[in-house]
């Protein structure tokens, strides 16, 4: 059989198509608040890094309002060991004495949360990086001491966020101010889903090492309301590090964000593909049924 040849006509007009159908979502976007937290090989792997800082900035220019939380786990992790020190963990959460806070703070609000802001500024986008303890963002306390200085973010004050929003692109490091004014760690999903949920956003996109949700056979689930992803939880198919992401995704739908979105981080424009497509890439997760994805 031969091999069908493309024309450099009919590559162009496919192109046309993709841009037409991304019309509908950037009119229904256009001017709503979008909170994309980022995390795993999507920060770790340089291609994976450019391609999401390409996308934020098309998503930006097209007039989406966009706030990136970034996580660091892997990246704190390294440094620890560079340092001499060994990382603890209880239920897949990092304990946080003292020593290993100060390595959390250089990493997240130093390293990694420049890297990142200096990308999209280079790139012909505007960033600029703070932290959840910049301008009184978030405030946290601590609800499992066996954790350390790890807390739970309890109050989220958005004026530097607003103030930010209509020239920049935030780019947040997940730390919150404590009740001595001390700075507490906090995990970076949960971070973003308080985030979404005080910005009143209309998606909250969480980048994973994963396609999604995956049902029974591991096949990706493309759209999920919350009463289907509680029962997947309470019959063992939701399992795992997954958990306690669709259960911050469920606080956050439940608390006015309007859609969540688990995609994979390891996909090239991942972001865009999501956002833009009818079917998208990932699982979303709904209060109310849907019969497409994002239909506009």
């Amino acid at each position: 059989m031969e091999a069908q040849v493309v024309s450099p006509v009919e590559g162009l007009i496919a192109k046309a198509r993709v841009l037409v159908e991304a019309l509908p979502y950037i009119s229904a976007f256009r001017g709503k608040t979008v909170v994309v937290k980022i995390g795993g090989a999507a920060l770790e792997d340089p291609v994976l890094r450019q391609r999401f800082a390409e996308d934020l900035i098309l998503l930006d220019w097209v007039g989406i309002d966009l706030v990136v939380v970034h996580g660091g786990g892997r990246q704190i992790t390294q440094m620890l060991e560079r340092v001499g020190h060994t990382a603890t963990f209880v239920d897949g959460q990092r304990v946080t004495d003292a020593a290993t806070l100060e390595i959390v703070e250089m990493v997240l609000g130093g390293t990694l949360n420049q890297e990142l802001v200096r990308l999209v500024n280079h790139m012909g986008g505007a960033a600029v990086g703070i932290t959840g303890c910049d301008g009184g963002l978030a405030m946290a306390r601590i609800t499992r001491p066996e954790l350390g200085l790890v807390g739970d973010v309890v109050a989220v004050d958005r004026t530097v966020i607003d103030r930010l929003l209509p020239e920049y692109i935030p780019v947040v490091a997940p730390l919150a101010t404590g009740p001595d004014g001390g700075a507490l760690n906090v995990n970076a999903d949960v971070f973003a889903a308080r985030l979404a949920q005080a910005l009143g956003a209309e998606k909250l996109v969480l980048l994973t090492d994963i396609a999604g949700v995956l049902d029974g056979e591991r096949r990706l689930i493309s759209s999920l309301t919350d009463a289907e992803a509680r029962t997947l939880i309470a019959d063992g198919v939701i399992a795992g590090g997954m958990i306690p992401k669709v259960e911050q995704a469920l606080v956050a739908l439940a608390a006015g964000v309007h859609k969540i979105h688990i995609i994979d981080g390891r996909l090239e424009h991942a972001l865009l593909l999501e956002i833009f497509t009818r079917d998208g890439v990932g699982t979303q997760l709904v209060a109310t049924p849907a019969a497409t994805k994002d239909a506009p």
